[in-house]
């Protein structure tokens, strides 16, 4: 998406550890890391679910109370 800047806040020793897996992984940045984890865990999350479905996936991970 050319021209559009979403940021994120990560604390410090959490973006730490993105920097050093993504690096032990090849990435080219920490940011390419993070989009690619976000993407797998969505699809799984999202996969072909109503927002209900969803609601009760991420409950059952322990995302939601």
């Amino acid at each position: 998406m050319f021209g559009s800047s979403h940021k994120v806040k990560l604390e410090p020793a959490l973006f730490e550890r993105v920097r050093r897996c993504a690096e032990a992984g090849g990435y080219s940045s920490a940011q390419e890391f993070v989009e690619h984890v976000l993407e797998r865990e969505l699809a799984q999350i999202e996969d072909g679910a109503s927002d209900e479905e969803i609601m009760q996936k991420l409950q059952g991970l322990g995302y939601l109370e």
